[in-house]
């Protein structure tokens, strides 16, 4: 059974995680390393991308993938030569090859030069402000750029992925920095609307706590936990993904 005051106990969880003292033993310290919005923005995507297995790999990666872009991200993307990003083919991080990094910076490119950058391949249509939509918009600009191995580095809601690492990248993007974890850059997706990012740990919890019958890896697990915490933050109910995570790593 819940206990009584499970809201009481998670707004005090989310209140001892989400602090700056998070942020270094996270992939969130990859892009609080920049300024500027489209260094974030991409030093965050490319960060998130990697964002699986032990954090402190996920963080060494990340940092030698900055090293390699001369820690100009956005610079880069926009202005390296096909010598200079052909030369990225000699990165690689677990299931992340030599080809992998190479298309994403061409599809980054292309977003930035063609769609006016992240924001706006992800920001929702007039009729359609689910994140899901979002999810599937970014992955149709980016397949052209992809090869069969890199595509599923890019999650496909089709076949019902979690989406992990780029729902915790929106959080990134879209929720406030009042609490100087997040960045609050992107205004065009609410964060009411956004959806948990969806890991062992934070299944664990929630399973636990019986906000999940079956611990799934997939949209529809995603969703229903999300949909669970929205009871009790309407306005923004991801602000548990510290909770929930850290609970399972306490």
């Amino acid at each position: 059974m819940l206990p009584h005051n499970i809201k009481e106990i998670l707004d005090a969880k989310v209140q001892q995680y989400e602090c700056p003292d998070f942020i270094e033993n996270d992939p969130i310290s990859i892009p609080h390393r920049f300024s500027s919005k489209e260094d974030i923005e991409i030093s965050g995507f490319l960060a998130a991308t990697l964002a699986w297995g032990n954090r402190k790999a996920i963080i060494k990666s990340a940092n030698e993938m900055m090293r390699r872009f001369d820690n100009a991200p956005a610079d880069f993307v926009l202005n390296a030569s096909e010598s200079e990003i052909d030369a990225l083919q000699s990165f690689v991080y677990r299931t992340f090859k030599d080809t992998d990094l190479p298309c994403f910076v061409r599809a980054l490119r292309h977003i930035y030069k063609e769609h006016g950058g992240l924001e706006s391949v992800f920001a929702p249509s007039p009729d359609d402000n689910s994140i899901r939509s979002s999810i599937i918009n970014l992955r149709n600009t980016m397949l052209p750029f992809l090869d069969p191995h890199t595509q599923k580095h890019v999650p496909n809601l089709l076949k019902e992925s979690a989406a992990k690492r780029i729902c915790m990248y929106l959080r990134w993007m879209v929720r406030p920095n009042d609490r100087g974890v997040d960045f609050g850059l992107w205004q065009s997706i609410k964060k009411e609307n956004l959806v948990l990012p969806l890991d062992v740990h934070v299944g664990n919890v929630a399973l636990n706590l019986g906000f999940i019958t079956k611990n799934g890896k997939d949209w529809k697990t995603a969703m229903a936990i999300t949909n669970k915490l929205r009871e009790f933050r309407p306005d923004d109910p991801v602000a548990y993904d510290f909770a929930l995570f850290s609970m399972d790593m306490e």
